[in-house]
């Protein structure tokens, strides 16, 4: 099991640097890049660059979440690590159920949030209170609601990379091909998923570092352990903000 257990970590982490790769370049680089091109030069480029990228950006986020799911079994549901008794509860199940069922509600509440930072406050209100009820009722370990939250944005994102940027994008590809204008509401889909799966990102990444940050779990600091869930919050704006001071320094980085 340790020696599947090391495989698994070791292919999660090069299929998620694929992945999340991808989703720095699309936000950080080929966004301000697709602005300087005019119409004939985005319908030489984007038919032979887009789809390339985008195969190695969806079946990166396909394995990523696959892997990770495998590990979550592994480590923590096989290991014993999710709860901080061992003792599980209907609460227990409800909030698992809740990390793997979360995207189809968070794709309704996002189809009538138009502005990234109303969607951020509800987003935190409602991390808040996920976290909350993992720890309180769930009783959820600081490894176990740390990586659960992981899941649930992880499984969010993968959802928006296959249902909502990868349809979009091929209309929108098929479209420049033909040297027609792309429906703006699809181009507003698209590059607003992408953007959330960036801020998305940071926190995923905390969570992904799981045992490396039981620091913050309590017993430092003086704080208790009934905090910890407050730091994974904490992180998640510290994250925000790096992930906000990326993209407007790539707005400001010029081509030679």
């Amino acid at each position: 099991m340790s020696a599947i257990e090391s495989i698994l970590r070791w292919l999660h982490v090069f299929v998620g640097i694929i992945w999340i790769g991808h989703l720095y370049f699309f936000n950080f680089v080929n966004g301000a890049f697709a602005g300087t091109m005019d119409a004939d030069t985005k319908k030489k480029v984007v038919p032979e660059l887009m789809p390339r990228a985008l195969f190695w950006f969806r079946y990166g986020a396909l394995w990523t979440w696959i892997t990770g799911v495998l590990l979550l079994a592994m480590v923590f549901y096989h290991g014993g690590t999710v709860l901080e008794d061992g003792n599980w509860t209907m609460w227990t199940f409800l909030m698992i159920a809740v990390t793997f069922l979360a995207a189809p509600v968070y794709d309704v509440l996002m189809k009538s949030i138009k502005d990234i930072r109303i969607a951020g406050a509800v987003g935190l209100v409602l991390l808040g209170v996920i976290l909350f009820l993992m720890q309180n009722q769930g009783g959820f370990s600081y490894r176990g609601y740390n990586i659960h939250v992981g899941v649930l944005f992880g499984t969010i994102m993968a959802f928006n990379v296959w249902m909502r940027i990868w349809p979009a994008q091929k209309k929108i590809i098929t479209a420049i091909k033909n040297g027609e204008k792309p429906d703006p509401d699809v181009v507003a889909l698209a590059g607003t998923r992408s953007r959330h799966n960036t801020y998305l990102s940071m926190p995923l990444l905390w969570a992904m570092l799981n045992t490396h940050t039981t620091y913050f779990a309590g017993g430092n600091l003086d704080m208790s352990s009934q905090y910890g869930g407050l730091t994974f919050l904490a992180f998640t704006v510290v994250g925000w903000a790096v992930i906000n001071l990326c993209y407007r320094q790539a707005a400001q980085v010029k081509g030679f």
